[in-house]
């Protein structure tokens, strides 16, 4: 028993093993036809890609389906014909005012409710809009305007404008200056067709005068107003810190006084060699009028004490005709051609150079000067100004000339400050440095010429001097003195009241 069962054991897993690997060589059992649908479309691609293997049976295979595709899509497509809706339905008057009703534009027309308000027949239209009985204006005379181009662009007829120069005309020979307020009022026309007159005017004439205009009886009148006014010179002294520029204008000096000063001290000394503890001295015209407006004019005095080198005393003296500084022994400022004309330095002098631009070797006929833009030039000596204008590759150029047949010329200015047929006198402003023209940066192209011919700056030698003698050397170390005996920040009775002034009167 023992035997039989353990061989019967023996011969059962044999014959397991043998029926396992015959299932295994057997054939699947039949899928259903889902099953072998999808086996035939992992196996077949009908949709290739028809950028690859372009010309194979799979590339045409798929540009048939592509087509088959597009057919298809084209059979079963309804139509292009656009399928016709119903009309919406047109709104009644009164509809459409309660639709308008709920808008936010009828609220801006005077509604209380929200709903729009409609006329009655107790509202007429005007036949024309009613006008202001007058029209108060406030204009201001611009920089190189006048008197009367401010007026009628403000809006005053040229009749009103004529009359105003006949009466003010005297009064302001110099020009109005500029940023004068001009307080207008202009009256009731007669039709829509006429300009308004005008019915008051005031204004500014100058510092000591002030001017009002008023319509009487149809005739314009006019009324002035004199203004007290102070012409005390002002004297303002001080120590020299970092700068003698920053330092004359902590002290209070006007900006106008301080350049001017600069200049004229320039002439004696090296402003870079000025340092601290130098005391500066100046003198310059300044006006004042009880309603508190100031005017600076020119500089009088440029004094320089120095600790170290020759102290300087320049005073402002007119001799035959012409205004000229001259030291406290009467001798006068060196007139040449070869006084600077901008403040900088020598950047190229005259002769054969590689042009920077046209990139070859040519004539340079003149000297440059490197100098900041919008630096002012001047002019070196007295004369008269024969071209201002733009003058090919010189840019905006100034030329001058001075007789004897010399004459300079001032290139690549970004500004002329001069008009042809001008008299200018040396040192006074005709333009400012600028890069127009054939030019690699700011600087100023300067040249002179003799006989019409350019030839070196460096190469001339031409100065007069001025001398004071006998009683005009009197008169002159007189004023002198008078200046140096002034009271820096001098204040006087005018001043004081321009500053009690509750309001300011003539404006």
């Amino acid at each position: 028993m023992f035997h039989g069962n353990q061989f019967g054991s023996q011969h059962g897993g044999a014959t397991a093993s043998l029926w396992a690997a015959e299932a295994l060589r057997a054939p699947p059992p039949p899928a259903d036809w889902r099953t072998r649908l999808r086996l035939w479309a992992d196996a077949v691609d009908l949709v290739p890609d028809l950028g690859q293997r372009i010309g194979s049976g799979t590339w045409f295979r798929g540009l048939a389906t592509c087509f088959g595709l597009c057919a298809t899509a084209l059979y079963l497509s309804p139509g292009f014909q656009p399928v016709p809706g119903a009309p919406g339905p047109i709104l009644s008057d009164a509809h459409y005012d309660e639709v308008r009703s709920q808008m936010t534009t009828p609220l801006a027309l005077g509604a209380d409710s929200g709903h729009r308000m409609g006329s009655t027949d107790a509202v007429q239209a005007l036949r024309e809009t009613p006008e202001r009985p007058q029209l108060e204006l406030s204009a201001q005379v611009g920089s190189s305007d006048t008197l009367a181009r401010a007026l009628s662009r403000a809006g005053v007829s040229g009749g009103d404008v004529a009359a105003v120069m006949s009466l003010v005309g005297g009064d302001i020979d110099a020009g109005v200056k500029p940023g004068t307020r001009l307080d207008i009022i202009l009256g009731r026309r007669a039709s829509r067709d006429r300009p308004r007159p005008l019915d008051r005017l005031a204004f500014r004439a100058r510092l000591d005068l002030g001017v009002e205009l008023a319509r009487s009886g149809g005739v314009l009148s006019v009324k002035r107003l004199p203004i007290r006014v102070d012409n005390t010179p002002l004297r303002i002294q001080g120590v020299v810190g970092d700068s003698i520029y920053r330092s004359a204008r902590a002290a209070g000096a006007p900006p106008k006084a301080v350049q001017a000063f600069l200049r004229v001290i320039a002439q004696q000394v090296d402003l870079g060699g000025i340092g601290a503890g130098d005391r500066y001295d100046i003198v310059t015209e300044y006006r004042r009028a009880e309603t508190g407006d100031v005017e600076v004019g020119e500089l009088l005095y440029a004094g320089l004490k120095r600790a170290r080198g020759k102290s300087i005393d320049m005073l402002k003296w007119t001799k035959d005709g012409r205004a000229e500084w001259f030291e406290a022994s009467g001798v006068g400022e060196r007139r040449g051609v070869l006084s600077a004309p901008v403040a900088g330095r020598m950047s190229s002098g005259y002769g054969q150079r590689r042009h920077p631009i046209l990139g070859y070797t040519r004539m340079h006929a003149g000297i440059d000067f490197a100098a900041r833009y919008g630096s002012p030039i001047y002019a070196v000596t007295d004369g008269v100004v024969a071209f201002a204008g733009r003058h090919g590759g010189h840019g905006n150029y100034v030329r001058i000339q001075h007789g004897g047949g010399l004459a300079t010329g001032y290139a690549h200015m970004s500004r002329i400050a001069a008009m042809p047929g001008q008299r200018v006198r040396q040192g006074q402003v005709i333009g400012y440095v600028g890069s127009t023209g054939l030019s690699t940066g700011p600087h100023l192209h300067y040249e002179l010429y003799r006989g019409g011919v350019t030839v070196n700056p460096l190469s001339v030698r031409f100065t007069t001097t001025a001398q004071l003698a006998g009683s005009e050397l009197a008169a002159f170390r007189a004023k002198l003195a008078q200046y140096q005996r002034l009271t820096p920040g001098l204040r006087t009775d005018v001043a004081q009241k321009a500053e009690n002034a509750p309001t300011a009167k003539g404006k």
